[in-house]
């Protein structure tokens, strides 16, 4: 009895997986349309450097928007590949085969958004000292990734 229980409660994974791909899919539909806006609003102001600048900001901004889409996606992909159905049509990249798997997945889409979102800040940092710090941070961060999926290699290799 309890062991059909709980051979029944993965699938409540399916709540988490399809509410990740509704987050994905309307993120990724915000971020088209924002596209969309700042395309044609783009020469309302007049062609200048400053102007150039403010619009290489916005489609980075945008450019996070999708990486984060993405991230949801990958993850609702693998969590319902995990616990679901693991023949789920996908790309080869994206076989998930455990949830190390799935962690090595997050952890290189997640140090592209950090990457993108300090050259964000850099845009936007008009001499601020303060972007030191946030680099030296971020560093430190991807440094921990990485470090991490280096030990997820090791176990997975003994």
């Amino acid at each position: 009895m309890l062991r059909k229980a709980f051979s029944a409660s993965r699938y409540l994974v399916i709540i988490a997986a399809l509410s990740l791909f509704v987050a994905a899919t309307l993120l990724m539909v915000y971020a088209a349309i924002d596209t969309v806006e700042v395309s044609i609003g783009a020469f309302a102001h007049g062609i200048s450097s400053k102007g150039a600048k403010e619009l290489a900001l916005e489609f980075i901004e945008l450019t996070d928007l999708f990486l984060i889409a993405t991230v949801l996606y990958i993850i609702a992909m693998g969590l319902y590949e995990l616990f679901i159905d693991k023949d789920v049509p996908t790309p080869e990249w994206l076989h998930i085969t455990d949830l190390d798997d799935l962690k090595k997945k997050l952890i290189g889409v997640l140090v592209v958004v950090m990457a993108v979102l300090f050259v964000e800040q850099l845009f936007g940092a008009n001499g601020e000292a303060g972007i030191l710090y946030s680099g030296a941070a971020i560093g430190v961060v991807i440094a921990a990734l990485t470090w991490f999926l280096g030990s997820i290699r090791n176990t997975s290799a003994n």
